[in-house]
């Protein structure tokens, strides 16, 4: 074999699954397969004055290269159990939260120093939530911000890149069993290892969907969550974001009893553009320096939308909302909340007058022409309900942008250790449907890493 194993992605999960390997059995050939850049390649050219938007380049550095989508996020690492995935399902909820706590101290050793860890234990807001119809999930939150987070990446990558084959902008076409192993095809080239680790994150949704038709691997349908990115001035969520940093808030509606809920928050963060295979929709980052906080805090409000039969394409339904956002604004579209309740599309000019500077350049326009009715009334039950704590998050000036669409991987079919029905194929991250977080996927790296080392012990 070429090699002992090979992963098929830079992602957090395959990072951390390099890293544990290298660590414990440094004699081992390992390849690392990525369809982006190196770290120190990857830019948008989004400027904000030569070009304003995005200009759908063949290779996406915000959403693949080394670090994957999450190199340019926030960097929060949430340990919990109650969100982010349902690694706890396979590996034991004490495990789950182990395998966490240990990438949060690989994360302090290669430049994650000095960041706070804030907890939600003992705090009294989970209390006036729950007076005025609110759930605050509980976790523990290690916020690295989108600076130190690259700096630990930076790192990771120097210690690995003396122990690992990295292949940049070398997309893996094909995964193929063969006798004792499995032979990868990539760019008119063959690999062959003796186990394969699939990495591929919610870019490769696609890709992965048809390995798993090709290899017989059965996979169940997933959700699709669908809203707005929220920003308001910071100092309306100062008493929350200062104790918690992140609150995870569920709200279930009046009318339909939709679970609603908050969604990476970003105190003094800006909100972002975001590209998925050629379809623009919003997120959010923050900093830890000083110099590069803004006045505002942005959070996304996203309702879950889970789909029966017929109807199994969730990531469909979610693209073709946020290509009507794209035709209508030409990308994201921005709303005042109080243009919203008077059923009027934004100007410029209105936007311009209001107390919220936005901190991304977005097309004014009228939400209620994009999201759906339930969907939209949900998002506006849960910004009232919001406002009893924190009061101001319904003024007329909040800004809403649309549409944030966090898409997710088909599940596929995995016993414990993460392994498929092939011997030696393993899918983790969120790649797997199983992990939709930084934390959840990193730390399935390192527990498929774990089974490979024991195995060969």
């Amino acid at each position: 074999m070429d090699y002992d194993v090979i992963i098929i992605g830079a992602g957090p999960g395959g990072i951390y699954a390099a890293y544990e390997l290298a660590k414990n059995r440094p004699e081992l050939k390992i390849a690392v397969f990525e369809s982006g850049k190196r770290l120190d390649e990857r830019g948008c050219p989004i400027d904000g004055v030569k070009v304003k938007s995005c200009i759908n380049c063949k290779n996406c550095s915000i959403m693949s290269g080394f670090g994957g989508a999450g190199a340019f996020s926030d960097g929060k690492y949430n340990i919990t159990n109650d969100f982010g995935g349902t690694l706890h399902e396979y590996v034991g909820k004490e495990q789950a939260l182990e395998l966490m706590r240990y990438v949060d101290g690989i994360n302090l050793a290669h430049g994650g120093e000095g960041t706070k860890l804030y907890s939600t234990a003992d705090t009294a807001l989970k209390k006036t939530c729950m007076q005025n119809k609110l759930k605050l999930l509980d976790a523990q939150v290690r916020h690295l911000g989108t600076d130190i987070n690259h700096v630990v990446l930076e790192r990771l990558f120097d210690e690995l890149n003396d122990a690992v084959d990295f292949f940049f902008l070398t997309p893996v076409e094909r995964v193929c069993p063969i006798e004792g192993g499995y032979r990868v095809e990539a760019l008119n080239a063959s690999f062959t290892c003796t186990r394969c680790i699939v990495s591929v994150g919610r870019s490769g949704s696609a890709w992965m969907e048809r390995t798993c038709r090709r290899l017989g691997i059965p996979t169940q349908s997933n959700r699709v969550d669908i809203g707005v990115r929220v920003e308001l001035p910071a100092a309306l969520f100062a008493h929350l974001t200062d104790e918690l940093y992140e609150s995870k808030i569920v709200y279930r509606t009046e009318k339909f009893e939709d679970p609603v809920r908050t969604f990476c928050m970003n105190p003094h963060g800006i909100v972002v553009n975001e590209n998925t295979n050629g379809i623009i929709t919003v997120n959010g980052h923050s900093y830890e320096d000083p110099a590069r906080k803004t006045d505002n805090t942005n959070f996304a409000l996203l309702v879950a939308k889970h789909f029966t039969e017929p109807f199994s394409d969730s990531n469909g339904y979610g693209e073709s909302i946020a290509r009507l956002s794209n035709m209508l604004g030409g990308g994201v579209i921005v709303q005042r909340f109080g243009d919203l309740m008077r059923g009027r599309r934004s100007t410029a000019d209105r936007i311009r007058d209001g107390f919220v500077t936005p901190t991304l350049k977005a097309e004014p326009g009228d939400l209620s022409l994009v999201l759906p009715k339930r969907i939209l009334d949900g998002i506006i039950e849960m910004i009232f309900a919001l406002d009893k704590i924190a009061p101001g998050t319904a003024n007329d000036d909040t800004l809403l942008y649309g549409v944030e669409v966090k898409f997710y991987n088909m599940q596929v079919e995995l016993v414990d250790n993460l392994e498929t029905r092939h011997p030696g194929l393993y899918v983790i991250g969120d790649g797997s449907g199983v992990t939709h977080s930084l934390s959840h996927a990193s730390a399935s790296g390192v527990f498929v890493a774990r089974d490979i080392l024991a195995r060969l012990a």
